[in-house]
């Protein structure tokens, strides 16, 4: 089977190429010129120059198809540079939907985030949106929704190396956000990490299931963890202790409605209210799809000591 990857080079793209060329399967990739190096197993894959933008390379790339899977995803627009939630999250997503309609293609896996809504944020609009196009698009459709994805990003924006980066390693205190005045509930909002291996395992279970078809894929990890013990997790994973001491939200937004639009800001006002608003849900679908889901916890956090070990590692404890 060949199956046409759009976004096949980014962090969950990468896994995504590496589950299905174990299954024995062809990724077909639409790739940005001189991102040709990001391309895993590429004597097992095949690989079309282009962009988005590209009406004859989308086609292209189509065409070799029996299944499609459009994993383009943005954490952060920058509108300078052409890169908003609109045009990458919905728009293109809506292009080529179409072209795999017209095609004949009939199997669709699309990439969504767990809690889209219409009534929220942009990121979470245009998710939704290109959920809704799908859904009537006539295609053979799966919806996936992961929670927060984790898991060795191999030089790419993950999750956990953030964390890591941003605020366990910073020489501040670690913040736990709460809303209000009183800090009662500061970092006791829950999220479900679910690891990037599982998810890519998910994706090609499903695409393998006709089971799968017209269903919405929630992924979530074994456990809904407490911002709080987020944190204290990835601190033990790269072996150290880190302070943490309660912190209004609204402190955070007010800063980041003046200086979230510079990319050296750290997070948006809108990544906030995302995070604050939570994002759980259960490995229900993982277990059906006879996936074990993975537990955020110190030896699937190992990457953050040393990521170019991470790999072998798990190799010889899945062994």
């Amino acid at each position: 089977m060949q199956v046409a990857i759009f976004g096949g080079t980014g962090f969950v793209g990468s896994y995504l190429v590496d589950a299905l060329v174990a299954h024995g399967m062809c990724p077909v990739l639409l790739v940005r010129a001189g991102h040709e190096g990001r391309v895993r197993h590429r004597d097992s894959s095949v690989v079309v120059s282009g962009s988005v933008e590209d009406d004859a390379a989308l086609s292209k790339v189509i065409d070799m198809a029996d299944a499609v899977i459009f994993n383009i995803g943005i954490l952060r627009e920058f509108p300078s540079r052409g890169v908003t939630f609109q045009r990458l999250q919905q728009e293109a997503a809506c292009r080529i939907i179409d072209k795999a309609a017209a095609s004949g293609v009939g199997r669709f896996l699309l990439m969504s985030a767990n809690g889209v809504d219409a009534r929220q944020t942009t990121y979470q609009r245009t998710k939704h949106q290109a959920e809704r196009y799908l859904a009537a698009s006539g295609l053979d459709w799966t919806v996936v929704r992961p929670s927060v994805i984790f898991g060795n990003p191999r030089g790419r924006s993950e999750f956990a190396t953030q964390l890591y980066r941003d605020v366990i390693a910073s020489p501040l205190p670690a913040p736990l956000f709460y809303q209000g005045i009183l800090p009662h509930s500061a970092g006791q909002f829950e999220l479900s990490p679910v690891h990037v291996r599982d998810v890519a395992q998910a994706f090609v279970a499903a695409l393998l299931s006709p089971n799968t078809i017209g269903q919405v894929l929630e992924l979530g990890g074994p456990e809904s963890l407490t911002w709080k013990e987020i944190l204290t997790r990835i601190a033990a994973a790269a072996g150290k202790s880190k302070l943490m001491l309660p912190v209004p939200a609204f402190g955070i937004a007010a800063a980041a409605a003046l200086l979230d639009r510079f990319e050296a800001f750290p997070v948006t006002r809108d990544q906030l209210k995302m995070l604050m608003q939570g994002n759980t849900c259960g490995s229900a679908a993982l277990t059906q799809l006879g996936i074990s889901p993975t537990g955020f916890c110190e030896e699937s956090l190992a990457y953050l000591e040393n990521p170019t070990t991470e790999d072998s590692r798990w190799q010889r404890n899945a062994a």
